[in-house]
């Protein structure tokens, strides 16, 4: 907490100002000495003042430390014990806070939009965590989202097409960032399962038959740590089977492109072109735009993945199409790397959108916001095109990228079929 300068208590200001009365001499006439009074009267009234005052913002501070001390808390990847009394506390303190005071939270995660930002409507989302899942169980594993507009939109809306296609399984949900889950569930009271929760789950409800579907884009970091999950619990049913991630086998170099990422540059290129409102790729090179997807980026060896949709999208004839990366990683996919390529190019006009799973922090943060560093400003600050535009949305409410998730799903029960 800061240190503040407190004025000195009233009753010393008032011992000084009789002393100083007293020193006039003791021929001090009457007007003097009501003078005297009326200036003590004063300085007790502004001193009792300074210390309303001052109390009044150490109680703000306080309580606005205490409300980030507890979203802090919460703000870890580990779920424990303690951790559905702490979402609990935290949100009951944030609601106890005035304007003011809220405004005033800050921590070394906590700030004012944890609870304050509005993200959507949680209502339109399903957590998916109910029992009485059957034999045979459909477990969609996704990183998640706190942004709840995009979470009911991507997520919920591959989890609803996998149910449409396969309606003699039991759709189930899991994410993988624990500090996603305690978000929504402070904030929200909406309680969704982690991977232990979701498998424990599964036992629980006597699953013979379990096809783990992973949202994700690729072959990375988090791909690799679902599968040791699933693997401490494989023994638990009579089979299991691991559907491919989005853009499917990673490849060997940035020349090796499959099916899959052919299908997804297709897909997410069509849906950017239409919503931009050209008929097709083409017509918006004619016009002088090129269209940037902004992935997340890796320092997994599946980072070559990013390299190959670029790749994928020159063979598909999408020249004014360009891939970048949050994290720089693969190096050329940096903000400032696109930036050159797309200018070299000769494009005017520049239209950025996500290509991730979800539009949530990273794509309204990262990508559109308003801070120096976002890719909005960067592109901007280069000075040399006319417009700059952005397009928030994820790839799961696209319908075609809906319809690989369901084939890859249909691959892996095939799997179990022999």
């Amino acid at each position: 907490m800061r240190k503040r300068n407190h004025k000195k208590p009233a009753a010393v200001l008032a011992a000084l100002a009789l002393t100083t009365a007293l020193l006039a001499g003791c021929g001090s006439t009457a007007a003097t000495t009501e003078s005297t009074a009326e200036s003590t009267a004063v300085s007790e009234s502004e001193a009792a003042s300074s210390e309303e005052t001052t109390d009044e913002g150490d109680a703000d501070e306080v309580a606005a430390k205490n409300c980030a001390d507890l979203i802090d808390a919460i703000y870890v990847q580990e779920r424990t014990d303690d951790t559905d009394a702490q979402c609990e506390a935290a949100k009951a303190a944030w609601d106890a806070l005035t304007d003011t005071q809220k405004e005033m939270v800050e921590g070394e995660n906590a700030d004012p939009e944890y609870f304050g930002r509005d993200t959507g409507d949680a209502g339109n989302d399903d957590p998916r965590n109910e029992d009485e899942i059957g034999e045979n169980e459909l477990l969609v594993v996704s990183f998640g989202t706190s942004f709840n507009g995009s979470r009911a939109a991507d997520i919920k809306g591959i989890e609803d097409a996998l149910q449409a296609a396969y309606p003699d399984w039991s759709v189930r949900r899991a994410f993988t960032a624990q500090i996603i889950i305690n978000h929504v569930q402070a904030r929200d009271g909406e309680k969704i399962d982690n991977m232990g929760q979701a498998l424990d789950r599964a036992v629980a409800n006597g699953v013979k038959n379990l096809v783990v579907q992973p949202t994700h884009l690729m072959h990375g970091a988090e791909y690799d740590e679902m599968c040791e999950a699933v693997e401490q619990y494989k023994d638990k049913f009579e089979s299991v089977a691991i559907a491919e991630p989005l853009l499917g086998e990673v490849g060997e170099d940035a020349t090796v492109i499959n099916a899959d990422k052919e299908a997804v540059a297709a897909a997410i290129t069509a849906e950017a072109v239409k919503v931009a409102g050209y008929d097709d790729a083409a017509a918006a090179a004619a016009d002088g735009t090129a269209f940037v997807f902004m992935g997340h980026g890796t320092s997994h060896t599946a980072k070559i993945s990013y390299s190959q949709m670029q790749t994928t999208m020159q063979t598909l004839g999408y020249d004014n199409v360009f891939i970048g990366t949050v994290e720089g990683e693969p190096e050329d996919t940096a903000c400032d790397a696109v930036i050159e390529k797309v200018k070299e190019a000769g494009y005017t006009k520049v239209i950025l959108r996500p290509l991730m799973v979800v539009a949530g922090d990273h794509a309204n943060n990262d990508m559109a916001g308003s801070d120096e560093d976002s890719w909005l400003s960067q592109f901007n600050a280069a000075g040399c095109f006319d417009s700059v535009d952005t397009q928030i949305a994820g790839l799961g409410e696209i319908a075609d990228v809906q319809q690989l998730y369901v084939d890859h799903t249909k691959a892996a029960i095939d799997s179990l079929n022999g």
